[in-house]
């Protein structure tokens, strides 16, 4: 029998009045559908796993909530739906009927949780002979140096990682502006966060 994790309790409870009802709708219908499915908390947010694997994810932002299904390329019933964007299949929900209905819901779970019992996954993308190269401006890099903490949290980063900081630095109308980001960036990446860390949290 499944199991409810506290730290999803928590998120629920912390989430905005509007998220509140759509994370517990979306809860429900999953774990009905599915009584053996594993809650845990991933990159901030709460996932449903079922046989040791990744089946769905749902957040709450400021605004909308979302709900994602890891393996929707291969889901047949989901081929109608919205392409998907940042971490869902359904576009920003902001209430409970911007969910599909029970049934459909339920029926999305149940491929899902077949695919997950039959061992298979989604294939992964060909990776680009062209090596990607990423200008980053002496400036942020000076910057970047006087804070060594920051510099190698930095150098970990993904190339997207990378690449969100560098263009929204480089992306400041004035010089005032580029200095205020330039210091704010220091700052995030020495804590090791990502450009988007806001966006991950409630």
């Amino acid at each position: 029998m499944g199991k409810k994790n506290p730290e999803v309790d928590a998120y629920i409870n912390n989430a905005q009045n509007f998220a509140k009802p759509v994370l517990k709708y979306i809860r429900g219908v999953v774990h009905e559908a599915c009584p053996t499915v594993e809650e845990k908390m991933k990159w901030s947010f709460p996932h449903f796993d079922y046989k040791n694997q990744m089946m769905m994810s749902m957040a709450a932002f400021k605004e909308h909530c979302t709900l994602g299904f890891w393996k929707a390329s291969l889901l047949k019933d989901l081929k109608s739906k919205p392409k998907e964007t940042a971490m869902g299949q359904f576009g920003r929900i902001t209430k409970v009927s911007d969910l599909p209905s029970k049934k459909v819901l339920t029926k999305f779970i149940k491929e899902a949780m077949k695919l997950n019992d039959e061992g298979i996954k989604v294939a992964a993308k060909p990776l680009s002979k062209k090596k990607k190269e990423l200008k980053i401006p002496d400036y942020f890099i000076k910057a970047l140096k006087k804070n060594k903490k920051a510099l190698k949290t930095f150098e970990g980063f993904s190339y997207s990682n990378k690449k969100e900081y560098v263009e929204w630095i480089t992306a400041a109308k004035t010089e005032e502006t580029r200095n205020k980001r330039l210091a704010t960036a220091v700052e995030w990446i020495s804590e090791g966060k990502i450009h988007n860390w806001k966006y991950l949290r409630k």
